[in-house]
């Protein structure tokens, strides 16, 4: 039986990937948690299946995801995971680990000065591309690497990261390894007891009835056949528009919305403010979209507000202001560098909303959730918070 690899078994992927898989015969998946047991520990009780509560404006499904048969935890030991990447039973393997996990500096390659890099170099098995590419550079058989992460050209930045490491750490790579592209696009909230009690199982993942994956078509090994997959030549253009109208909108919604009291995005978008400037936002991103896909912005935008207005998703802003050190440069900062001189107002408003909305969680000493925390501190106590905190992230 074919089986995937996947690195990074949150929420999204167990609503998203997981759930294609659970509709592809033949392919298991096989999960690693990079830090936790949690996961891990919480699935093995139920045979890896779980429930996943797929909400929508008309009500409820629950759908049985029973696709995982076993997974690994790298604290525990990144030898097995290690193992794992090398193994021929794994001809794909997929990531969902977040951007800050990719440990890239701000040109986008990989920052060879971290500390965890530097560390991994001397097999200290901390980082997701240490690990993942020491495993690589055993593998005896194909095998094709995709990127599943919010990160613009992902599997090129992948693949540059992989190789990087690889010559500083003076492996062999391979030449049967591919990196393709992709877009991944389904709104998965936070689990809460909520939904928990209303599943009747302690893992559950609520999401929401609309999804979408486009994979630039350039596989190297078996190919799952997962249903309603867009396979494509070129993925960027999907890409962009996904990052710039969906994840842009979401990040304004999430720290305008929190600093006017709101809790969930749908509670943010019934604000006439708020969802006039995020409609704007969405027109300023569409403008900057290659043709291929300026056609579709309009009645996407439009999606996109209905799916934010969901009542019965409860997607807490306080998820989506995570990281903003690391998503508004690619959200918010890459648009506004292609409108160059356009004015931008609801774009320059999602920039000022991240800037107060950092002031503000520093002044009442809430904790920051950020890789650069102590950075965001800093500049908050400078002599002019706003233009450090705009200089940190490049604006």
């Amino acid at each position: 039986m074919p089986h995937i690899l996947h690195l990074g078994v949150g929420n999204f992927f167990r609503a998203h990937a997981a759930a294609y898989t659970q509709d592809t015969p033949g392919w298991q998946i096989t999960g690693v948690s990079f830090r936790s047991p949690a996961i891990r520990d919480g699935l093995a009780t139920q045979s890896y299946g779980y429930s996943l509560i797929v909400k929508d404006a008309g009500g409820t499904l629950i759908k049985p995801i029973t696709c995982m048969s076993d997974m690994l935890v790298a604290s525990e030991g990144p030898v097995s995971v290690i193992d794992a990447v090398a193994s021929d039973q794994f001809s794909v393997i997929t990531l969902t680990v977040t951007e800050k996990a990719y440990r890239l500096g701000p040109d986008g390659q990989l920052d060879m000065a971290s500390t965890d890099v530097q560390a991994d170099l001397q097999g200290a098995g901390i980082t997701v591309i240490g690990t993942l590419t020491r495993g690589l550079a055993r593998r005896k058989s194909p095998v094709t690497v995709l990127c599943c992460d919010n990160l613009p050209d992902n599997g090129s930045k992948l693949e540059h990261a992989v190789r990087d490491f690889a010559a500083a750490a003076k492996l062999n790579l391979p030449d049967a390894i591919t990196f393709p592209s992709c877009m991944v696009d389904r709104i998965t909230p936070a689990t809460t007891d909520a939904i928990r009690a209303e599943a009747g199982d302690k893992m559950a993942v609520p999401t929401e009835s609309f999804t979408e994956w486009v994979i630039e078509d350039r596989f190297v090994a078996a190919k799952p056949d997962w249903p309603g997959v867009q396979w494509v030549d070129d993925v960027a253009p999907h890409e962009m528009r996904k990052l710039r109208m969906l994840n842009g909108a979401h990040s304004f919604l999430a720290y305008a919305g929190a600093l006017r009291g709101y809790t969930y995005v749908h509670e943010a978008i019934a604000d006439p403010e708020l969802r006039h400037t995020t409609q704007a936002l969405m027109r300023e991103a569409a403008e900057t979209l290659p043709d291929s896909v300026q056609a579709q912005a309009e009645a996407y935008a439009d999606a996109l507000i209905k799916r934010f207005e969901n009542p019965n998703l409860h997607h807490r802003l306080r998820q989506i202001t995570m990281d903003g050190s690391q998503k508004l440069p690619i959200r918010i900062l890459a648009t506004l560098a292609d409108r160059g001189t356009m004015p931008s107002p609801s774009l320059q408003a999602a920039l000022g909303a991240w800037v107060t909305f950092v002031q503000t969680e520093v002044t009442a000493d809430r904790p920051l959730d950020d890789p650069r925390t102590d950075e965001l501190v800093a500049a908050c106590q400078s002599a002019d918070p706003d233009a450090a905190l705009r200089a940190m992230i490049g604006a």
